[in-house]
């Protein structure tokens, strides 16, 4: 296991371009296997759960033409449905969540998709129930195996296009459902569809291959199907995760910083919230300018009463933020509520900040108050492990502010979803090493 050593303190400046967005990377990736034809994806990020996708999509026999740094042209002319039965198939699949976006496109052009029970963060209860009732409703036969922890879903012909209202606004079960129904037979409406932008960039890269989706960027998503689909080009957006986090960390640091090209069309409400917290952030073009500040004060609601900020389906705010959010306000002028609604375990990585010094109480395994310091104290370093990716990178820029060396274990936490980070960091001015 690799460890991260951190010599906290240190006032960094210069530009950063986000890499390209791992969330919408595990769905685009997915999508070429709905079509025999070329298709070449643009600004790929080089991060391990992407990685890990792009060999199990080579295992199954899908040709991977490299172009050049970001650039690869895959073609699934020849894909080998059998390995999807194989002892290798559940021993790799199961170690990424993002797998199970394979099933929808191989259920519509092969008739069976099958996933071993889907591994990444470690972070509460993700079900897939979306996923396969989506799929049984199109008229897939669900099969599960409890002993192996192995699902499957088949159908004889076709998928017949249906109506459907999902029980939740899942993004990873949305994009599955339409990968599916793409090639059904009929029409397919899905209401309480995800609409965030990675989605919408998923729906207008399948247009683009002949599929017929409107509503793009509405929660009603219609669907007639076609027989097939052609080749495309496709570039993925910057990952505005990533942007946040830089975000916060530039503020938290004390640091001039400028991100550059963040499509601010596709950022929702990530801006408006920072600058809720205090965060002076300037648009300058389609950068992001974030000046250095010695320090940031968190606003009230308009009663006097103390700000809450929680996650919410798009267009509201990302869940996989508020880890970052939640460290960067240890040290703001004031006081926030952290409503993390979405998963159970996301927020108890908040012990290793209160061993560093930070004022956090824990108030269930959803609510955190933070009091911040205001800088007026700072943090202590200290050793501590990733628990997963948005967890480390809070961590990290913990480290990077507190006063002394850090020791951050289980790197590759951070590194299943973000690209070179040390040497990024070191770019700016940052003392990080990989050891």
């Amino acid at each position: 296991m690799g460890v991260f050593k951190i010599e906290g303190g240190i006032r960094l400046k210069g530009d950063i371009t986000p890499q390209g967005a791992k969330n919408e990377a595990l769905q685009i990736l997915c999508a070429v296997l709905l079509t025999p034809e070329k298709v070449t994806i643009n600004n790929i990020p080089d991060i391990i759960d992407v990685n890990k996708l792009i060999t199990l999509l080579g295992n199954l026999g899908v040709k991977i033409q490299k172009n050049g740094a970001g650039s690869i042209t895959f073609q699934a002319d020849d894909v080998n449905v059998g390995y999807l039965e194989t002892e290798a198939f559940k021993k790799e699949g199961g170690s990424l969540r993002g797998s199970i976006m394979i099933v929808g496109p191989l259920l519509a052009r092969f008739g069976k998709g099958y996933i071993p029970k889907p591994g990444g963060d470690k972070i509460g209860r993700r079900r897939l129930d979306t996923h396969f009732e989506g799929f049984i409703i199109l008229g897939a036969k669900f099969r599960y195996n409890r002993e192996d922890h192995f699902y499957g879903v088949e159908i004889d012909g076709k998928l017949k296009g249906a109506y459907m209202l999902l029980d939740e606004a899942s993004v990873t079960g949305t994009a599955n459902i339409v990968m599916a129904a793409v090639l059904a037979e009929g029409t397919t409406t899905i209401y309480n569809a995800a609409c965030e932008p990675y989605l919408q960039q998923l729906c207008k890269m399948l247009n683009s291959m002949g599929a017929k989706i409107s509503g793009v960027g509405s929660n009603l998503l219609t669907i007639e199907g076609v027989d097939n689909l052609g080749g495309c080009d496709h570039r993925i957006l910057p990952d505005m995760i990533e942007i946040g986090s830089w975000i916060g960390l530039a503020a938290m640091t004390r640091s001039e910083i400028t991100i550059k090209n963040v499509s601010w069309e596709n950022l929702g409400v990530i801006p408006s919230t920072f600058r809720k917290l205090g965060i002076t952030l300037e648009k300058r073009g389609d950068d992001i300018y974030i000046p250095t500040h010695e320090n940031y004060e968190i606003k009230t609601d308009i009663d006097g009463s103390i700000l809450t900020i929680a996650d919410a389906p798009w267009p509201g705010l990302t869940p996989d933020l508020l880890s970052i959010i939640l460290v960067v306000a240890t040290q703001a002028k004031g006081d926030v509520l952290i409503h993390q609604k979405m998963f159970e375990s996301r927020l108890f990585f908040v012990d290793k900040l209160i061993d560093m010094g930070a004022k956090i109480m824990l108030c269930d395994p959803h609510r955190a108050v933070i009091m911040g310091h205001n800088f007026e104290s700072q943090l202590k370093a200290t050793t501590m492990s990733s628990p997963d990716i948005r967890a480390g990178i809070s961590l990290l820029i913990a480290a990077l502010t507190a006063k002394g060396t850090s020791t951050i274990q289980n790197i590759e936490q951070i590194d299943r979803g973000y690209e070179r980070i040390d040497e990024r960091l070191r770019a700016i001015g940052a003392n990080i090493i990989r050891e």
